[in-house]
């Protein structure tokens, strides 16, 4: 490791940053129509460590999960530190959304915490009729759950205060848990992936490294902090590098895009990080008065993260804000994931992003061939050269590795690695072979940079989020009309938001155009309960869906059947119509 890096752990870290520059801005929360508000590094320490008292008054031991399931709220990050302050671990979850139904919401927290091992949840008093019958229930491992923004923080922290603080902290090292976040997935069935403070820490430097980061930067970032991106991306590494940041409201920023604009030119911000859906919506649903008096010349650098990178985004997103002073050479990309802490590539910062034209034929049969122009070909974007300390090997499904210009399975070996995950071996040994982290992705290098260009299995990326097609097809396998069992779940791509969506593919006995119309919109709305936007349907007659060898319909195949074929609404019409023939003549 590099001496340079002194280990400490993290609480430290930001005690430092907050000595040195206690008036400093760590954090502007931003809501809109208000008045930011401020939060110096000084007086961000000093509240965490009231909070932290607190916990410790209510039981919270060191080494304790605690859940947060707190809304856009300016009294959630000290919340967080003081978690941290105390020697216990957060875990950022998400607040319910008003369509997800309460029971699922218990059942997720449920699932959670039996496999997380949540021992406490700090969260809001309304949430209470939700959560705490989940704390009652027998052989619940949730120990208690507390309202951390009702508590009293005109108290006086004491020196005795510090002393015990400080001694609980002091059973830990930087080798010990500092966080617990969940990776990308449908509720409950996330897998728990545990950091260090040093894989934070040394994350912190590397990336920082990579990104050219300087004491003047200030990270502007509308990004939920239940995901890797936002949690270590927005949050962590400006904390521990002493930068400031500007949280937006994930919400606002959904329903008014041009918040994110507003705010980098009143706050002259330098970076953000965005999921590649984020520069369509930006760029389709900003209208011109929402621009006026809009600068963009800070906007440094914007890296494109967390699902596959489109060239026709970045060109949408430059043709759109060019004119309001955002430099071309400010777009960037990375390749990270939850279990490097984040970062594993960045594309070189004011550099050109770079991009190939590969034959979609030969990269079918695992072989990046140029041919020069988009003529029959994929544009690939690159999502940067490897930050210092980590490597990555591309390799065949015999485990044996490629050569530069072939397709394989990325796996990775990081200074920043995670340390498993929480309380699931067999995942952590699927996952984890001989120091390599084994992703699921695959990609290619090409020159020393590297693509990324599908996953090794069937995960649907909706505008950044990770779907399970198994979450979605046990929800329409038990949808009153569909055969059970006879669903799959897929990635259509949509150009309109540049992004996957889901459709499902699923077996009927309905035969009308009114049954099958009612269906369709069953099933949507039964999946939407549970927070999942199916956004197209196809009915298809029982027995058409192809089969795996395990006797299981075959995304892959089914996928490639329907999307393959132009006419596929026409025939399955067609084939209703028949059977309904069939059926009648019997």
């Amino acid at each position: 490791m590099n001496s340079n890096n002194n280990y400490e752990l993290l609480w430290n870290r930001w005690c430092r940053n907050a000595e040195k520059n206690p008036e400093k801005d760590a954090i502007v929360h931003w809501t809109a129509g208000e008045e930011p508000f401020r939060w110096s590094f000084g007086n961000l320490i000093k509240t965490a460590e009231k909070i932290a008292v607190n916990l410790k008054a209510n039981g919270i031991q060191p080494g304790d999960v605690c859940a947060v399931i707190i809304r856009h709220n300016k009294y959630f990050y000290p919340v967080y530190l003081a978690v941290s302050c105390l020697g216990a671990i957060p875990a950022v979850l998400a607040y319910p959304n008003p369509r997800l139904h309460p029971d699922k919401f218990r059942q997720g927290i449920e699932g959670m915490s039996q496999r997380s091992g949540l021992d406490w949840i700090l969260t809001e008093k309304s949430l209470e009729p939700i959560i705490k019958p989940l704390i009652e229930k027998d052989g619940s491992t949730i120990k208690g759950l507390h309202y951390p923004l009702d508590w009293n923080l005109e108290i006086e922290v004491s020196a005795n205060d510090r002393e015990e603080l400080s001694k609980a902290r002091a059973k830990y090292s930087y080798n010990d848990p500092v966080l617990l976040q969940h990776s990308s997935g449908t509720t409950g069935l996330q897998k728990p992936v545990v950091l260090s403070h040093r894989a934070v820490l040394d994350h912190v430097k590397y990336y920082g490294d990579a990104l050219n980061l300087v004491q003047d930067d200030k990270i502007v970032s509308w990004l939920p902090l239940y995901h890797d991106m936002g949690l270590i991306a927005a949050f962590h590494l400006p904390l521990a590098y002493g930068i400031t940041t500007v949280h937006i409201d994930t919400f606002e920023w959904v329903v008014a895009p041009s918040l994110l604009p507003e705010v980098i030119s009143k706050e002259k911000g330098t970076l953000s990080w965005l999921p590649n859906f984020a520069y369509n919506m930006m760029a389709d649903k900003i209208y011109e008065d929402e621009l006026e008096g809009i600068s963009l010349e800070s906007w440094r650098l914007i890296v494109n993260c967390s699902e596959p990178i489109r060239e026709d985004s970045h060109r949408k997103f430059i043709n759109r804000f060019v004119p309001y002073g955002l430099k071309p050479s400010a777009l960037s990309s990375a390749y990270a994931m939850a279990e490097t802490t984040f970062a594993v590539t960045q594309s070189i910062a004011g550099g050109e992003v770079k991009k190939v034209y590969a034959d979609r034929n030969e990269l079918a049969n695992g072989r990046v061939v140029l041919n020069g122009n988009d003529s029959g070909s994929r544009v690939c974007v690159s999502s940067g050269k490897l930050i210092d300390g980590c490597k990555i090997r591309i390799l065949n499904e015999a485990g044996e590795e490629l050569p530069s210009g072939m397709v394989g399975e990325i796996v990775i070996q990081s200074v920043s690695m995670f340390d498993g995950y929480r309380n699931y071996p067999e995942k952590t040994t699927e996952a984890l072979k001989d120091g390599w982290y084994y992703s699921g992705d695959y990609g290619f290098e090409h020159e020393g940079f590297y693509y990324v260009i599908g996953r090794k299995k069937d995960i649907i990326i909706v505008a950044g989020n990770n779907i399970y097609p198994e979450d979605v097809e046990d929800i329409v396998s038990k949808v009153p009309g569909v055969i059970p069992g006879r669903a799959v779940a897929f990635g259509e791509f949509d150009d309109a938001l540049g992004s996957e969506q889901v459709s499902v593919a699923a077996e009927t006995n309905y035969m009308t155009e009114k049954e099958q119309k009612n269906l369709k919109l069953l099933i949507m709305r039964t999946a939407s309960q549970v927070d999942i936007s199916i956004k197209k349907v196809y009915l298809v007659p029982s027995r058409w869906l192809i089969k795996s060898s395990a006797g299981k319909p075959s995304r892959k195949a089914n996928r490639e059947r329907i999307l393959n074929n132009p006419s596929i609404e026409m025939e399955l019409k067609k084939e209703f119509e028949e059977k309904v023939l069939n059926n009648t003549s019997i």
